[in-house]
């Protein structure tokens, strides 16, 4: 049945990101075909996501916001700690992986979480946040820029932005980088060089990891990606 499934999810992929339309349509065409499969197979491409919840350390009270949730897998990575959450707010533009999370949410039991269909680059929480997380969803963002200022507008002072994402190490191989580049942008993936300085240059660092990671049906190649948590100013 994994096969089955991974074979229409890289069907999909193969096809690439629709061209044409707004983001939000793009992101729908692409991901509507295959969201009923889509965390099978991403839990073997998109790494380091426990960790990071894990080194996020959140309190009884906090406010939690997951700009690019998709389908709200995150959560699960949370656990018993959302009961005791003042609030999780979930925000992404894809009605098809937004189905899914509602789906999920309906399944936990005792925790205030809330599902909106929205732009990152300018949905606000009615109240400032503890914690931002973003989770392979700024290589998403055409305006990743606006995506990470809104971020930093809605974190209270001393409030934490954790992000886990695909990237381009600064002392990769140009043929590498070129090879990534490429296979990812074809799917609406866009790596940089920019995005991890720039959260360094933002934020007071608590923990960042650069690491690799296999990726299925590729034998041989490893996909770089980091996890970086900073405090806000």
């Amino acid at each position: 049945m994994m096969l089955i499934d991974d074979v229409s999810v890289l069907a999909r992929m193969l096809r690439g990101q629709p061209r044409t339309g707004t983001h939000a349509e793009k992101l729908q065409g692409f991901y509507a075909p295959q969201a009923a499969r889509y965390d099978n197979f991403r839990e073997r491409l998109l790494h380091g996501r426990e960790r990071l919840v894990d080194l996020l350390d959140v309190w009884p009270g906090d406010r939690v916001v997951e700009l690019g949730g998709g389908t709200g897998r995150n959560l699960d990575y949370f656990d018993k700690c959302l009961p005791r959450l003042a609030s999780y707010d979930l925000v992404d533009l894809c009605p098809a992986l937004l189905d899914v999370a509602r789906a999920r949410v309906g399944q936990i039991l005792g925790a205030n979480i809330r599902v909106h269909e929205a732009d990152a680059t300018t949905w606000q929480p009615e109240r400032l946040a503890d914690v931002v997380l973003m989770s392979y969803s700024l290589t998403m963002m055409p305006d990743w820029r606006a995506a990470l200022a809104n971020a930093g507008a809605m974190l209270k002072p001393g409030g934490k932005l954790a992000v886990v994402d695909f990237h381009l190490p600064e002392h990769s191989s140009p043929l590498m980088a070129a090879f990534w580049r490429r296979w990812f942008a074809h799917d609406g993936v866009h790596l940089s060089r920019e995005h991890l300085p720039t959260l360094a240059s933002r934020y007071e660092p608590l923990a960042r990891v650069e690491r690799h990671a296999a990726v299925p049906y590729l034998p041989g190649l490893a996909v770089p990606y980091y996890l970086f948590i900073g405090r806000k100013p």
